[in-house]
């Protein structure tokens, strides 16, 4: 079975590759590589023992992916995970994230219904949940996302489900995750975002390694246990299982149908420095400065319907996200650049 998998060359995308390589699939990745490197999927090929064709294009570029799906005419289902990500990025510039993610996804949805191509997963966000009302968040809580980002993510999931209300033959499974961390335990692929990182294990990671002078923590009077925001951290090497498992899961699954990926239990940013500092010895410097844009007090996940119905849980603990994600930082401490 030939899968296309869109950002495949990015953080997620790349340990989901290594996964579905390593579980016998044939991968063709696209990515532009504006948030990513060639390299990962280089590191994963020698990891898998096997090679995943790459083409490099932009979602957003019809007549490019025309060309990908007349090159690969068995690819049978899309792992989509390209798209901008950042939160503070996107209430600066909702244009970009509304062109590249919601536009990049019709695009992609068109070529795909041309292709005959109707099975999709589709990487979302817990973010579409906004400031929820229900801790733990089910899925089935109200879609009130706070950031134009978190906009971007509820648009696509709309669009998704009016494709397939007018093409029942469409399968599409929606991963609304929290917030991936940690590194593939080689060490050899991580997180490697470009400039100053928006998520906070690689701020964590990059203080540690002395690449920033210190951790910039975004408010601390929220109503949680230290003032700081809690998040509920999932590895991301369970985050690649749980894509797996939500392919698999269409073969049976109709219509369209959401997951939350997560551990189901939450961190507050001081409480994830401390851990990481127990884990690895190195002691974090941080500054309080004001709360950032769009950003919501507390957000966890029930995962109740991911492990009944997917057969999925997380698997791998906290101490194990923090020395992985440790391990790929001392070992690449420029990232791939000079890995």
């Amino acid at each position: 079975m030939r899968v296309l998998v869109t950002g495949g060359a990015g953080y997620i995308g790349s340990h989901t590759v290594l996964a579905l390589l390593r579980a016998g699939y044939s991968v063709v990745v696209v990515d532009n590589l504006s948030n990513s490197r060639v390299e990962s999927l280089q590191r994963v090929a020698a990891l898998a023992g096997r090679q995943p064709d790459f083409v490099r294009a932009d979602i957003t570029d019809k007549a490019a992916l025309e060309a990908v799906f007349r090159r690969y005419p068995d690819v049978s289902a899309v792992l989509h995970f390209a798209g901008l990500k950042a939160v503070g990025e996107s209430v600066a510039q909702p244009l970009a994230y509304y062109r590249n993610n919601v536009v990049g996804t019709m695009v992609l949805c068109e070529v795909m219904q041309a292709h005959g191509v109707q099975r999709m997963v589709f990487s979302s966000s817990a973010t579409v949940y906004g400031d929820a009302k229900t801790v733990p968040v089910p899925e089935s809580e109200p879609l009130k996302p706070t950031n134009p980002y978190g906009h971007t993510k509820r648009v696509i999931e709309e669009l998704l489900a009016d494709v397939q209300q007018a093409n029942p033959g469409w399968r599409v499974g929606i991963l609304r995750y929290f917030n991936p961390v940690g590194a593939d335990e080689s060490g050899q692929i991580g997180e490697d975002p470009q400039g100053v990182p928006n998520n906070l294990m690689p701020y964590i990671t990059q203080v540690a390694v002395g690449r920033l002078e210190s951790l910039q923590v975004f408010g601390d009077d929220y109503p949680t246990i230290d003032g700081t925001g809690v998040r509920d951290y999932i590895h991301v090497s369970d985050l690649a299982a749980g894509h797996l498992a939500a392919l698999r899961a269409l073969e049976q699954v109709e219509g369209v149908r959401a997951w939350n990926l997560g551990t189901g239990q939450g961190y507050s940013v001081l409480e994830l420095v401390a851990a990481f500092e127990r884990v690895t010895g190195k002691k974090i410097p941080y500054t309080v400065v004001g709360r950032r844009a769009g950003d919501v007090a507390t957000s966890y996940a029930d995962v109740t319907r991911a492990s009944g119905e997917l057969g999925w849980s997380a698997q791998l603990g906290l101490d194990r996200m923090v020395s992985d994600a440790w391990r790929w930082q001392r070992t690449n401490p420029d990232g791939y650049d000079k890995g």
